[in-house]
């Protein structure tokens, strides 16, 4: 089924990120980062914008600082990811995830978000979202 509309996309996209910046290990080395990655999303359309050295998470581009990289999908995509069900160098190289700016760094910070994936899925579970399960 998918998500239903773009504040889903940021509830549970974004607030995976919320989540990261509590975690005493995760948190801190996301800070460090300084990033600021945009996740730009089709069906629905919705773009989070993560702010890594300021721990903010919002949606849309407005009133936030510029991205230095921005990863583009779908929201199916986005969801199977936090899943840990997507390789993301190999769906970049299927232009699955089409990457514009600092590919390095988003590639550095990749295997902190493999931390997350059960964090994501508890989060579906307690919301009875087992449609968004992959």
């Amino acid at each position: 089924m998918g998500f239903a509309s773009s504040a889903e996309v940021v509830k549970y996209i974004g607030g995976i990120f919320e989540a990261a910046f509590t975690d005493p290990e995760i948190g801190p080395k996301l800070e460090a980062t300084g990033l600021v990655v945009a996740f730009d999303f089709t069906d629905p359309d919705s773009v989070v914008l993560i702010d890594m050295g300021n721990k903010k998470v919002q949606e849309g581009l407005a009133g936030g600082p510029a991205p230095s990289a921005t990863m583009s999908m779908t929201a199916d995509l986005g969801n199977a990811y936090w899943q840990g069900k997507v390789n993301l160098p190999l769906a970049m190289a299927k232009k699955k995830i089409k990457v514009d700016g600092n590919v390095a760094s988003l590639l550095k910070i990749a295997p902190m978000g493999k931390k997350l994936y059960p964090t994501y899925v508890e989060r579906l579970k307690a919301d009875g979202r087992d449609d968004l399960l992959a």
